[in-house]
């Protein structure tokens, strides 16, 4: 009974998570996987290969929904390096899920996906390896005890993969540092004396980087820290109606966390989707060139468009968004770098959508003045 109150609770508090991480949230399924996993294991892994690739892109047959649109080779890829000495860097557009990407490989092959560094211009060499319990030091002097793990210590120690999101926004001595933890799988510390000074990585360890190649030069990493890494190169989803099909599924199970029943109708995810896509790539359904927006018209944003459409008429009007609701969100979306995008979209509208046939798209063109000045 105790351990039925225990699991009823833990359910309970997963449940009122804003985003549970995806071990979490997927636990029923990589149970399942792992449960029904025949496959070889490379040491340290918790699940196989073929598994891990199941959980990603989906296996209808153990009942395992897809989570990401990619090419199939390209996860072989990601999935084969892990298992390799060499790190795992993915680089993209912003928006293309590549931490999407790194978050259920983590979950897959560690069973964990929260062992991650946030990289940013304050990012500093102790929030990635390790720190000190100052009370502790003072009182004992620099002991195991006192010792304060860092994603890549707890890493090295447990075996699980670390993700390091953003790596080229952090200063170069922070990047540095990684190189032996790359190269020679050890990590020093200098202040403990005799075999607990070094950590050797155990088996199952290793890193997954990101970076967008809008911010690459921010902090360009430096030629040694590359040839630690295999790059894979994560691109938008190119087919629209797989595109539509995951933006359907993630702004329906976001409304739902959201306390909204009903999703936006296939009408709206259309226009929204393809608005998306035209304004992002710079050419329209017939072939004709247009204007792109400097703003990210990305997927993961086409999904928090929806998102909102959703919320907007739920908790405004009690229905399930409409094709007015896009324009009012789009307008947030458009002017985040720059306001000149607005008036792109406008254009868009007034010369694109005026003649398109479909009611769907003549409630878009005639909500246009909804879009600020």
């Amino acid at each position: 009974m105790a351990a039925k109150k225990k699991t009823e609770t833990e359910t309970f508090a997963h449940a009122s998570y804003q985003r549970p991480p995806a071990e979490v949230l997927y636990a029923a399924e990589l149970e399942t996987l792992k449960r029904t996993d025949e496959g070889p294991r490379p040491p340290g892994w918790s699940l196989s290969l073929r598994a891990a690739r199941a959980f990603v892109l989906g296996d209808e047959a153990r009942g395992v929904d897809p989570k990401l649109v990619l090419p199939p080779s390209l996860l072989d890829r990601c999935l084969v390096t892990l298992a390799t000495s060499r790190g795992l860097m993915l680089i993209g557009e912003p928006g293309t899920a590549k931490s999407l990407l790194s978050e259920l490989l983590a979950a897959a092959v560690s069973g964990t996906s929260t062992l991650t560094i946030q990289g940013g211009a304050s990012t500093t060499e102790d929030q990635i390896k390790y720190s000190w319990n100052y009370a502790l030091l003072v009182n004992e002097g620099p002991t195991p005890r006192a010792l304060v793990p860092a994603p890549i210590y707890s890493g090295m120690k447990l075996g699980k993969l670390v993700r390091f999101e953003e790596i080229t926004r952090c200063p170069l001595e922070v990047q540095d540092a990684m190189l032996s933890v790359l190269s020679d799988r050890v990590l020093a510390v200098p202040e403990l004396e005799g075999d607990e000074g070094m950590l050797y990585a155990r088996e199952g360890f290793n890193v997954i980087a990101t970076a967008n190649t809008r911010d690459r030069g921010v902090n360009e990493m430096s030629a040694a820290l590359k040839r630690r890494f295999n790059f894979e190169t994560v691109f938008p989803i190119l087919d629209l109606r797989a595109e539509m099909a995951l933006v359907r599924r993630e702004a329906q199970r976001l409304l739902e966390k959201s306390g909204v029943p009903m999703a936006p109708p296939e009408s709206v995810i259309e226009i929204l989707v393809t608005t998306f896509r035209e304004l992002r790539t710079g050419e329209v359904q017939d072939g004709n060139a247009i204007e792109r927006l400097s703003s990210v018209m990305s997927t993961a944003e086409a999904v928090a468009v929806a998102h909102a459409v959703g919320v907007r008429g739920w908790f405004l009007r009690g229905d399930a968004g409409t094709p007015a609701d896009v324009v009012e969100c789009l307008a947030g979306t458009a002017a985040k770098d720059n306001v000149e995008d607005l008036k792109k979209i406008r254009r868009y509208l007034e010369q694109r959508v005026a003649n398109r046939p479909g009611e769907h798209w003549r409630a878009l063109f005639e909500a246009r003045h909804l879009l600020p000045d």
